[in-house]
């Protein structure tokens, strides 16, 4: 595998909303199904830590330490005998245009920019750790107090459905979609023991996902992250005749 993007994304905090299921349609690219928990769609509010940035090896100057945030939700493809999890990104936040370009330009993907900003503060028990970004002269933020100590997710949780899964996929268009690889570990968490989310998400995220300024996370997480890497190759997806003939045969 050809890597394109390798860096470590740290503290890694995750807000999940349940999310009626039609708002995410127009998002879903051609191809793939809606990924649920419990029967439950989520999209995730995320904020981390980009360190150490390198395209194709190569470490970016003066640009390879950021902030992102992002809004994702969760989507797998049936392929033969195999299934593959993935996410959909809806945006992503960064401080830096010629990375948000570069991303926007080689792969469609939604970046946008705005300034950020981070703030982690360590005690003896636990770490605070704030990831904000400046939307229209307001300062929204990510916020989580978390446990010191880390351990493995365990299995079969809401955990680990929203941590772990190792592909994403671009909607192009109405009728294309790309999709690429990302390999990382399985990372190790921290329990939570405070949050706050201030977040416009009408204005961040269209008129559609402003129900979730009067909702409630159902779970807020955060993981300690690792380096990853992110595939070069983007694979054009390839449709049956019943994907073809059916707009919404992969709305599930």
């Amino acid at each position: 595998m050809t890597t394109f993007l390798k860096a470590n994304w740290e503290n890694i905090i995750m807000a999940n909303y349940a999310i009626d299921p039609e708002i995410l349609k127009p998002y879903l690219p051609k191809g793939v199904n809606l990924d649920v928990y419990d029967g439950k769609a989520y999209v995730s509010l995320v904020g981390f830590m980009f360190k150490n940035t390198k395209l194709f090896q190569i470490p970016i100057p003066f640009l390879g330490t950021f902030e992102e945030i992002n809004l994702r939700f969760y989507v797998y493809r049936k392929e033969g005998g195999t299934i593959k999890r993935g996410v959909v990104f809806i945006n992503e936040t960064i401080p830096y245009k010629i990375v948000a370009w570069m991303a926007n330009k080689l792969y469609k993907e939604h970046y946008t920019v705005v300034p950020t900003k981070h703030e982690i503060v360590k005690s003896s028990a636990t770490t605070k750790i704030k990831f904000e970004w400046l939307l229209h002269k307001k300062w929204n933020s990510i916020y989580v107090e978390a446990a010191n100590e880390s351990q493995e997710m365990e299995q079969n949780t809401l955990e680990k459905f929203i941590y772990e899964h190792y592909f994403g996929y671009t909607k192009i268009d109405d009728n294309n979609t790309e999709e690429y690889q990302l390999q990382h570990p399985s990372w190790n968490v921290q329990k939570v023991v405070d949050y706050k989310i201030d977040c416009d998400f009408e204005a961040m995220y269209g008129k559609c996902f402003s129900v979730l300024n009067h909702t409630k996370p159902e779970a807020v997480f955060i993981a300690q992250g690792s380096a990853v890497k992110v595939a070069w190759k983007r694979t054009k997806l390839e449709f049956t005749k019943q994907e073809n003939g059916n707009e919404n045969s992969e709305f599930e």
